[in-house]
């Protein structure tokens, strides 16, 4: 019977994440020869090459890219099962929580989502990281993230092996500033026709379902300028040239933060979910999110 020698299978692993065999055998504190003999050996054993050399750069074969993608989820249940064992973080030291968040997701949510893990008694250190739910859906797949905050679950399209954990819903409520908001605020929500309006960006999960209930109600508003930040958005809105949504759970905040008032509250529904690499959600930290997201923000 053939066994795989997990020891080469580690070193190939870590000359694709880190990039090369110089940094690997840095990270490994090896010798490069070492490194690079150990690699051969798993070629040998595997009977194909898993690298071919371009130039100065080692690049994955076919075989390599099979390999790699196995070895990642490996590596990464051993990860989870030394994870799952600490199950808290050793004494005087934090437990790292690494968060995505997407850039759909408005900052007062990501906010209000991620307050507990600092609120609580927990003993972390955050780390955040904002971008397209794609991008960061990739980075979860590696294991750099421990879990991405999103407005919708993982696209079915997406490659990689991910479990969407819904953590609850808002209605929508729009505002605007000054004399709009008084102005549009009689005969709300007929009065948005015509109305000049923010709107997040084509694509968004938010903007089709605005979309929709517009197309519903007959309204017509002149959509002045599109956003994928929401902050950028509002921070517009915020000037009183136009009216803007925003989700009704963060509607007292919004006011407060934009000097905004809240026009009337309607039937869209903004969802949010935590995607992670593993059905059942273990880190404490992710855990606290979810938590307080069902039993409180969007109670």
């Amino acid at each position: 019977m053939e066994w795989l020698n997990y020891h080469h299978l580690l070193y190939f692993w870590t000359v694709v994440r880190e990039g090369g065999v110089s940094r690997a055998a840095e990270k490994l504190r090896l010798a490069q020869p070492t490194v690079s003999a150990q690699v051969k050996l798993l070629e040998d054993m595997l009977g194909d090459r898993l690298f071919e050399r371009q130039g100065r750069r080692l690049v994955l074969t076919d075989t390599g890219r099979l390999v790699y993608r196995y070895a990642d989820e490996i590596f990464g249940i051993g990860r989870e099962l030394l994870e799952t064992l600490k199950g808290r973080p050793s004494a005087g030291r934090p437990l790292p929580l690494h968060v995505g968040v997407a850039n759909a997701v408005p900052k007062l949510v990501a906010y209000r989502l991620l307050q507990p893990v600092l609120s609580g008694d927990l003993s972390i250190h955050l780390t955040c990281r904002e971008d397209s739910t794609e991008s960061l859906l990739g980075e979860l797949a590696t294991h750099a993230l421990d879990v991405v905050i999103a407005d919708a679950p993982a696209p079915p399209h997406v490659r990689v092996k991910v479990f969407s954990h819904p953590l609850g819903e808002s209605d929508t409520c729009f505002f605007a500033a000054g004399a709009l908001a008084t102005k549009l605020r009689r005969h709300f929500p007929r009065s948005l026709n015509n109305a000049p309006m923010l709107l997040p960006g084509k694509g968004t999960a938010m903007r089709h379902a605005i979309d929709q209930w517009l197309e519903a109600e007959d309204i017509h508003p002149r959509v002045v300028a599109e956003f994928d930040d929401s902050a950028l958005m509002k921070a517009f809105g915020q000037a009183g040239n136009a009216a803007f949504p925003g989700p009704a759970v963060i509607a007292k905040e919004i006011s407060h933060q934009y000097g905004v008032r809240s026009l009337g509250r309607v039937a869209v529904r903004e969802r949010y979910y935590a995607i992670s690499a593993e059905r059942r959600l273990k880190h404490p930290g992710v855990m606290a999110v979810t938590t307080a997201a069902r039993s409180e923000i969007f109670r």
